[in-house]
């Protein structure tokens, strides 16, 4: 008898209630009969749908078939679908592992020769790594969710929940779903590129590269205390929720290693008392929800926003000033100012200048995850020069100017560097805010007997009832009070730049230290 489908598609006899509608050369793809549409999908189609339909089928739940054990070869498993699976990547020593399917390869991206793994049902591949799987969550305003349309360096080893979102999360526009798998990355966040510069450093090392989850979540919060309370805050729970089932289902366990909090510019209805006690409630909201987990609490890394000359107010920099001392025990650090960076004409941050603010985040907490949870908070492993005090000697020197100290906190000897070298498109310097008298600061030095306390020495003596020291935002004085100040910590960028650790930008109310004579 000949067979139908080697007739063409005119002579073909159409019975009454079935025939053909679409025919490809492997066979019919869509016909139909009384009951309907009749589909042929490709296996790889059907992998996806097993994927999507997981929770209502059980994959991988029921026991192996034979020749499937764990740890047996590949050999029992259909070829066709195994090519499927792999999208003929440069793969060998192929074995089936339960769901798992585990393999060596030579994949795209910087981690070289490695062994991967990829679900049987289907979802991303990804590094085969040892240890925990760690993730890394942010939360903030719309300036937060800022990505590059980029691959990773090592594209299976920073993933981000299989949801169909990505690194960037929901926007506050929705509630978010529940998944045990990861994706691969479409674009890279700042907490993505965190993960890449702890990769790059690993590798330099010569040392174990972890398997990294990305995820940051954001709203349209304009005040501290909203952002505690909105959508952007349930969704990253949510999404540690999903971490700890992907672990699991992986078999691994899971850690939360990061949480960054960028959320600053976008506090538009916050006083400094307000944005301060905001910003713990965000904090303490997470640190309660992780717990619930069974997670440790999370270093929580933040930028201390500068914004451009003249846009930002003082009111910004107090808040967030506040923040920085004033965070009770948790394990907050700031890992840069960020007039240190450059930005570009619609006040984002530059490609290279997103590198170096994940650098110093990543640096920052490395640093301070060195330290045990319950370390006393001075001796943490990571701390900007912060200024505390502004004092005036009134006692006039011989030549009758007058000296203001500026005490910090920092955990090395203060530099001080010209106002241009910070990196940022912006010179900065100090300056006396609220005088009547026109007073000019003549000089700026490190104290000889304090290396952590700087010594200006001013024309005459200041006055104004609301007398500030301001550094590191606003326009810049000329003159000698164009300095920059850090400490001696120092990183070589990815970028080439040489990175430093820059005094975080105050208003200092400046008090009376002497009797004047």
């Amino acid at each position: 008898m000949t067979d139908e489908r080697e007739k063409p598609p005119e002579e073909m006899a159409v019975r009454a209630g079935h025939g053909v509608l679409v025919r490809a050369r492997n066979g019919d793809v869509i016909a139909y009969d009384s009951t309907g549409l009749v589909l042929r999908l490709a296996d790889r189609v059907i992998d996806d749908i097993a994927l999507r339909l997981r929770d209502r089928l059980p994959v991988g739940t029921g026991k192996p078939e034979a020749g499937e054990a764990a740890g047996h070869t590949a050999g029992a498993i259909d070829l066709e679908r195994l090519e499927a699976m792999l999208d003929g990547h440069d793969v060998w020593n192929l074995r089936a592992d339960g769901e798992w399917l585990r393999f060596t390869g030579r994949l795209a991206g910087r981690q070289g020769q490695r062994d991967f793994c990829r679900n049987r049902a289907g979802g991303a591949i990804l590094a085969d790594a040892p240890g925990a799987l760690i993730a890394i969550l942010g939360i903030g305003g719309p300036r937060a969710a800022l990505a590059s349309p980029q691959t990773a360096g090592y594209p299976f080893h920073i993933v981000a929940p299989a949801d169909d979102i990505g690194a960037v999360g929901h926007a506050g526009i929705e509630r978010a779903s529940t998944t045990d798998l990861l994706a691969p990355l479409r674009e890279m966040t700042h907490e993505a590129l965190m993960a890449e510069a702890w990769l790059d450093w690993q590798m330099e090392k010569h040392a174990g590269l972890p398997l990294f989850v990305t995820r940051v979540e954001t709203d349209n919060s304009t005040s501290a205390a909203a952002l505690a309370g909105g959508i952007a805050l349930e969704n990253l729970l949510i999404a540690a929720a999903n971490i700890k089932r992907a672990a699991d289902r992986l078999g691994k366990s899971a850690r939360i290693l990061a949480v960054t909090l960028d959320f600053a510019l976008e506090a538009l209805d916050d006083t400094a008392a307000d944005y301060r006690d905001g910003m713990l409630s965000v904090m303490q909201r997470i640190e309660a929800g992780l717990a619930r987990m069974g997670f440790d609490r999370p270093i929580f890394v933040a930028r201390l926003e500068a914004g451009r000359p003249g846009l930002i107010s003082d009111r910004i920099i107090d808040a967030q000033s506040e923040l920085a001392w004033n965070h009770g025990d948790h394990r907050l650090v700031i890992s840069a100012p960020s007039y240190m960076f450059g930005f570009d004409p619609h006040d984002r941050p530059t490609a290279a200048a997103r590198r170096q603010m994940a650098e110093m985040s990543a640096a920052a907490v490395s640093a301070a995850a060195l330290r045990p949870l319950e370390a006393n908070p001075l001796k943490d492993g990571w701390r900007c020069p912060v200024f505390h005090l502004a004092e005036l000697d009134l006692t006039p020197a011989v030549d009758g100017s007058i000296t203001l100290r500026a005490i910090t906190r920092a955990l090395g000897d203060l530099r001080l560097a010209p106002g241009d070298d910070t990196g940022g498109d912006h010179p900065v310097g100090f300056a006396i805010d609220g005088d009547t008298t026109g007073a000019h600061i003549l000089s700026v030095e490190v104290d000889p007997s304090d290396a952590q306390t700087l010594l200006l020495r001013l024309d005459r003596r200041p006055a104004g009832h609301d007398l500030r020291l301001r550094y590191g935002y606003g326009p810049a004085p000329d003159g000698p009070a164009r300095l920059a100040v850090r400490d001696d910590w120092q990183l070589v960028s990815a970028t080439g730049r040489m990175l430093h650790r820059w005094a975080l930008p105050c208003r200092l109310p400046i008090h009376s230290g002497g009797v004047a004579s």
